[in-house]
């Protein structure tokens, strides 16, 4: 299983904006990914209610984690994503 441990980068933390950011680049990574605080029970990283429900502060650590073919890769887009609290998903890491 692939894995990204990440401090969350937006200030406000993964609440609505950021959360909606996060969510359309996990949908548009293809893969199943999950995300969890670091000592919490992992949900779909494509669900807005499931990412909304993890309360995610910011500065906080979260843990990204998938087991798909090309998990790697998008487990890196989203790490850069979220610990510097980008506005998109970056084209290239």
């Amino acid at each position: 299983m692939a894995e990204r441990r990440v401090n969350v980068g937006w200030a406000e933390g993964l609440h609505a904006r950021p959360a909606s950011i996060f969510v359309r680049a996990a949908t548009a990574s293809g893969v199943p990914v999950t995300i969890a605080k670091s000592d919490g029970t992992p949900v779909n990283a494509a669900s807005m209610l499931a990412v909304l429900g993890l309360g995610a502060q910011g500065g906080e650590e979260i843990v990204l984690a998938s087991e798909a073919d090309g998990a790697e890769a998008a487990l890196d887009r989203l790490a850069k994503l979220v610990a510097e609290g980008l506005d998109e998903l970056p084209e290239t890491v």
